[in-house]
Formats: C-alpha cells, structure tokens, sequence
C-alpha cells in the first residue's frame, strides 16, 4: 500500500494496515451485552483524509482519549491509518477548525465495535469488524442482526455521513 504523502519508504513505518468489514443492523445492541460504551466525536476536515476524535467512556471507568486520525484507502477494503494522540489542550485547539462533525455511541460487543448514531443519525447501527489478515477478513461472517453489508459502501463511511448532516453555509 502507498500514502503519497509519505517520503519513499516511509508510508508504512509509522502506520498500519487496517482490514475492516462493515455491516448495518436493524437496531441497537443491548447495553448489558457490551464491556464498553464510549461517546465519539468526530470532525472530518473536508478536502483532507484527516479526522479529529474525542473518545469519553460513558461509564467513566477510562480517561478520555483525544486523537487526530489521517486514513489512505488502499485496496480491498484495507487502509492505512495512522494514529497521533493528542492532549486535550491540543485537541481543543484543532476542534476550533471548521470541519464537519458527528456524535455517536460506541458499544464494544466482541469482536464487534457497534456504533449507534445520535441526532440526525439516529436510528443508524453500523457494525464494524477489524482482522489481522486477509484471509481472515475474507472469511468474516455477519453479526447477528445484520441487514446488508456496507463495506465498501461510501455513503456508510464516516467522512461521508458526517458531510451528509452538515447545515449549508451562507455568506
């Protein structure tokens, strides 16, 4: 995989392959079934393959995780992401960018990341599943409650959702 940005030899030193399935449920999971519910809010900086995340445990049983994201597709399904965390100091300065934002619930139910959308996605789940290898990713089954699969799928990427809810600008 390649990241343009990146000097030669350097696009996957410092990110990650990431190999993920995607599907959309008929509705929430049970909040007893996950070990984890987290509140994200992500900004998407139009133009960029740039997000910026705040992660709040709802539970309070974790600190909260700040962190600015870039994603490069690459091919069947995978990407390179890379990861710079950030203090909320910092994270506070880039939320003052324009961007377009969106709030979800994520319920951790292994091996499944479950997100649950809030206004004016509500009613939204989307399930995601990441894998270690190809082979894996390629004999990944549907979770329970699964409707269709959007992997691949641009209108269920979050870029895409968070520009979709996003008010026009005068002026």
């Amino acid at each position: 995989m390649n990241n343009p940005s990146a000097p030669p030899g350097k696009a996957e030193k410092y990110a990650r392959v990431e190999r993920e399935r995607c599907w959309r449920l008929a509705a929430p999971p049970d909040e007893a079934s996950a070990v984890a519910i987290v509140e994200i809010t992500d900004v998407y900086f139009p133009g960029t393959r740039l997000r910026l995340r705040r992660m709040v445990d709802t539970r309070g049983s974790a600190p909260t995780i700040y962190k600015l994201t870039q994603k490069v597709p690459g091919p069947d399904h995978r990407r390179l992401t890379t990861n710079t965390y950030l203090s909320e100091a910092e994270y506070e300065l880039l939320a003052r960018l324009d961007g377009h934002r969106m709030t979800k619930l994520r319920y951790s139910v292994p091996p499944n990341g479950v997100d649950v959308f809030l206004p004016p996605l509500e009613g939204l789940v989307l399930a995601e599943m990441e894998y270690d290898d190809d082979e894996a990713m390629a004999a990944g089954t549907a979770p329970p409650g699964a409707v269709e699969e959007v992997t691949g799928d641009v209108r269920f990427t979050g870029g895409h959702l968070a520009a979709s809810i996003q008010a026009p600008r005068s002026g």
